[in-house]
């Protein structure tokens, strides 16, 4: 259970880094460095999920299901 609401809380991460990139792209006007810290962030977030869900299933925590799944 604990790593679904992980996965969710990183997923609401990167949803907010997204939003605050776009906030920064549009507002900022001259110095772009805050947008690219963001979508820096929202990269380093998306890949920490990828190697969560990738352990999860590893472990036997999170059970793969739908086409192909053994």
């Amino acid at each position: 259970m604990w790593i679904q609401l992980t996965v969710i809380a990183l997923l609401l991460l990167i949803l907010g880094s997204l939003a605050s990139g776009l906030l920064f792209l549009v507002r900022d006007t001259h110095e772009r460095t805050r947008t690219v810290r963001a979508l820096t962030w929202r990269i380093g977030l998306s890949i920490a999920c990828f190697l969560l869900l990738l352990l999860g299933a590893a472990l036997g925590f999170i059970q793969p299901h739908g086409i192909g799944a053994g």
